[in-house]
């Protein structure tokens, strides 16, 4: 029994960091009202249904949730690289895929200094995808 409820932290955790980054996104465009770039809206599409699958998963400890979220988590890694990359330079100007509204490539909001946005957005998707993985690994049969 210790040994199942050990193993149900690593859910845990990773619903706990799908539903902080959930509602700091939402924070940040309904409360603050900044209008997210067009790679943050597709970053969204991966990370809000991260909080509903995992919730669910760990609520009914159910192993499955953890495999249906895992494809939205790496799905989100290879968004949020290439939006950390395109905000770092390392991808040239006419790669960017957005058109109007605000620009994917200069960031209005850091936070503690120097983060960007997607940098925590791409930390979240690694925790996320790092700890389902811990969890699938442990919880095999």
């Amino acid at each position: 029994m210790h040994n199942k409820q050990t193993h149900w932290w690593w859910l845990m955790a990773a619903w706990a960091l799908a539903l902080v980054s959930t509602l700091s996104a939402l924070f940040l465009g309904e409360v603050m009202g900044m209008t997210p770039c067009v790679l943050c809206w597709y970053q969204r599409i991966f990370m809000f249904p991260l909080a509903i699958i995992l919730g669910i998963a760990v609520f009914a400890e159910d192993r499955r949730g953890a495999l249906y979220a895992l494809p939205f988590a790496v799905g989100g890694i290879t968004l949020a690289g290439y939006h950390t990359a395109l905000v770092a330079g390392w991808v040239p100007q006419w790669w960017i895929p957005c058109g109007s509204g605000p620009s994917c490539s200069q960031q209005a909001l850091v936070i503690f200094d120097d983060i960007q946005l997607p940098w925590l957005s791409l930390a979240a998707f690694v925790a996320i995808t790092l700890t389902l993985t811990l969890y699938l690994q442990r919880t095999r049969t």
